[in-house]
């Protein structure tokens, strides 16, 4: 389906009075990844202190994922409490599951038992919704909605349709919001250690004690900075592996009509096409279903790690 994106847009060229030459792989792939908050925004809203507000797709696919795992989860559990016997079937034993995985790995040998009931459901929010941005990215469905729109639906320049189809899928590709969790983080590590030994017993724990005075000048920034590295950490690499996927498999379709253009023969660019770049683009869509887990499951740990050593003062 992304091959037909970098189609559209080369016949939307062509539609404008251009040649084949005027293909731009990297526009292309900017504008797959990008927010389109400027150019194609949903809905227009005021800008307030230097904030534009307006509905972008990523605040749309940051709605609908929430929306999704909202109602799949309150659907399934209820339906599992209206149910007579004890033991869970289909959805709710495979929820089970992920909420036991997450509790006895993630969260039980990293906070402890003590206070395993309390960190456990953020962790599990983490877990379950990063999961759920990161595979409904890989869905191809406004690639489908532009194709129903071409042949079918021929909507307006300006139409709700044709913005949809600018932009990105994978809200978790946006560094703005790995940001918004990556400080969910930062306070939980605060509020974990500030419940576990108080106030100010949580930042004296930051640099061990007993310690020469001249030492404590070069270890308290340090620690401090240690402090705000851990949620750019988070921030840089959710992002970044989630829109390096993206880019890679659009990059080696783009081959077909680069090849094309450059040979000015399309049946070079099929050969490159059948031969290349739709075999390479299958294993790394593979490798993509893998990282969406792999990239769920890292985030949702480090958080329990610096939750765990704010609580488990270690030095």
């Amino acid at each position: 389906m992304l091959q037909d994106q970098v189609q559209e847009a080369v016949e939307r060229a062509a539609e404008h009075g251009a040649d084949a030459e005027t293909f731009d792989a990297g526009r292309v792939i900017i504008e797959h990844v990008s927010n389109s908050s400027k150019e194609h925004p949903l809905l227009h809203l005021p800008t307030i202190m230097g904030i534009d507000f307006s509905v972008t797709k990523h605040v749309l696919m940051l709605w609908l994922v929430a929306g999704f795992v909202f109602l799949v989860v309150t659907l399934t559990v209820r339906r599992y409490l209206k149910q007579d016997r004890l033991v869970p079937s289909g959805l709710m034993n495979a929820l089970e599951a992920v909420v036991e995985y997450v509790r006895d790995t993630i969260a039980l040998p990293n906070v402890g038992k003590k206070w395993v009931n309390v960190w456990t459901p953020l962790l599990l929010t983490f877990f379950v919704f990063i999961l759920c941005a990161n595979a409904i990215g890989l869905i191809p469905i406004f690639e489908l909605l532009g194709l129903l729109d071409y042949y079918v639906l021929h909507t307006a320049d300006d139409s709700l349709v044709k913005h949809l189809l600018h932009g990105g899928t994978t809200a978790t590709a946006n560094y703005n919001v790995t940001a918004a969790l990556a400080t969910i983080t930062f306070f939980s590590i605060i509020i974990a250690g500030t419940r576990a030994h108080g106030f100010v017993k949580h930042w004296m724990n930051l640099v061990p004690h007993g310690l020469s005075p001249v030492l404590y000048i070069l270890l308290i920034p340090i620690e401090l900075m240690g402090m705000l590295v851990r949620p750019f950490a988070l921030t840089m690499r959710l992002a970044a592996n989630m829109t390096g996927g993206h880019i890679a498999i659009l990059a080696i379709l783009s081959f077909v009509f680069l090849f094309a253009q450059v040979a000015g023969s399309w049946l070079v660019g099929a050969g490159v096409g059948v031969f290349a770049s739709v075999p390479i683009s299958a294993l790394l869509s593979g490798l993509e279903i893998i990282v969406v887990l792999v990239q769920a499951y890292v985030f949702t740990l480090l958080t329990a790690v610096f939750i765990g050593m704010a609580i488990h003062v270690h030095h």
